[in-house]
Formats: C-alpha cells, sequence, structure tokens
C-alpha cells in the first residue's frame, strides 16, 4: 500500500468566483510545490476545463481526477469525481440539461474562461455557472452513479451551501459513504454530532486561488503496481466504491 496525498476539491478560472491565474497548468504546477500525488479539477456545474487540465498533470507527474462541483435544487454543493476523462466529459453535456441559464456578468460575478493545454483561453462559458440545477438531492445522486461517478456532500462544516446548513442533518439518503470537510479541525465535532463514523471524511482545500491548494496533508492509501495515472485512478475508485 502506497500513501497517495491529494486534494480533491480544486477550481479553475472557469469558475467565475476563481481567479482567472488558477489555470490548468498552474493549479498542476502548484500541486507539484504542494507535495501532491493527486488533484482533482472540480469547478462549478462543468467539466470543460478538465481536459486541458490532464495534459497540464501528465507534464508535472501529477495523476489528474476529472469532477465538478454540482449545485443541487436545494441549494446544496456536492462533490461529483470520475475515473475517466471521457466520461466526464459526457457527464457535462447531460448536466447542461438540467443547468439554470443565465447569461453571466463578468462585471459583478467574474470571468468564466475555458481554456487549452496551453493555457491559452479558447472560449468563454456564456451561462453563469454558480447558479442551482433543477437536480434534487436524490436525483444528483442517481445521475452521477448512472456515469459510474462518486459523488458526495462538499464542505460539510460550512453554512454556505454545506448539506447540514441547509437540511439541518446529515441525510440518511442518498447513501453517500463519503463527506467532504474543509476544516481538518472540525472532524471530530462533526462525526460525533452527525454520527458519521462509518463514512469516510475527505478533506479538502475547495481552493479558488493558487495559494488555497493544500500542502501534502491529506491522503489515501492505495494498492498499485505500475503506478501509471490510469491505475491508480482505477485504484481510487474501486477503494472508494467498495466503502
Amino acid at each position: 500500500m502506497k500513501r497517495y496525498y491529494y486534494d480533491f476539491h480544486v477550481h479553475s478560472c472557469l469558475s467565475p468566483c476563481a481567479d482567472d491565474d488558477n489555470t490548468p497548468n498552474n493549479i498542476a504546477g502548484m500541486a507539484k510545490l504542494c507535495g501532491l500525488d493527486m488533484i482533482a479539477l472540480t469547478d462549478h456545474n462543468t467539466c470543460k476545463n478538465c481536459p486541458a487540465f490532464f495534459r497540464a498533470c501528465e507534464r508535472y507527474g501529477i495523476v489528474p481526477v476529472a469532477g465538478c462541483e454540482l449545485t443541487t435544487a436545494e441549494d446544496i454543493h456536492v462533490v461529483c469525481l470520475f475515473e475517466r476523462l471521457d466520461t466526464a466529459v459526457a457527464f457535462d453535456g447531460e448536466l447542461l440539461k438540467h443547468r439554470t441559464l443565465i447569461e453571466n456578468r463578468t462585471d459583478i460575478f467574474g470571468n468564466q474562461y475555458i481554456l487549452d493545454e496551453e493555457d491559452s483561453v479558447i472560449g468563454e462559458e456564456k451561462y453563469y455557472l454558480s447558479v442551482a440545477t433543477d437536480l434534487s438531492l436524490e436525483g444528483a445522486f442517481e445521475l452521477v452513479t448512472q456515469f459510474d461517478g462518486i459523488c458526495y456532500p462538499a464542505h460539510i462544516d460550512r453554512q454556505s451551501n454545506g448539506i447540514i446548513s441547509v437540511l439541518g442533518t446529515f441525510p440518511e439518503t442518498p447513501d453517500f459513504h463519503i463527506a467532504e470537510i474543509n476544516r481538518r479541525e472540525m472532524i471530530e465535532e462533526y462525526v460525533t454530532k452527525y454520527n458519521l463514523s462509518d463514512r469516510l471524511i475527505i478533506v479538502s482545500s475547495d481552493a479558488h486561488n493558487l495559494t488555497d491548494i493544500r500542502d501534502k496533508e491529506s491522503f489515501i492509501e492505495i494498492d498499485t503496481q505500475s503506478g501509471s495515472p490510469d491505475e491508480i485512478r482505477a485504484e481510487l475508485f474501486r477503494k472508494l466504491k467498495s466503502l
């Protein structure tokens, strides 16, 4: 078994609330500087910068994970992760059908840049991404599962868009086996108060700027042979799905 240090919740410049400096290459480079082995790109309600992100991570020897941070109809944030890039891209196309299409105001909300592998702007997302979809919590869980992904509530220790702050509890359904906490020091309190001892607690940064990406701290143990990115991702998802 080998320890793989991770950050599974990072936003690029495609998220309107993230810095324009959060390009795929800059994120991969910062992950390398932080001593991370794997990192997930989780922009708000889209996976469109994941292809460039995958190529950037290859340059730095970082294992990339494709994903997004989905906002449910209840205004709850859910981290969605996919083993395969093509699956994430397909999911993005399906998720578009559930988004609320309000044109973005860059002067108010910020830019939403789509980049290529050289960090050149190849497009902009026209519609504001940080809006709730029409998917309920259960619907989001079902859709991600249909695309062979994993999803779990994001930053449950926050008042804004956290599942506990919205619902007042950690629900029994959907059957989330994982929960994300933003502040490591809150784990014991939340595990005890909300009976989460049988869940895997993921600690991630929800970084919207480069300096927020976490240093080498949180890890998951995976048994791999070749150590290739594809094998590591496969083993990661096999472990997470077996919980």
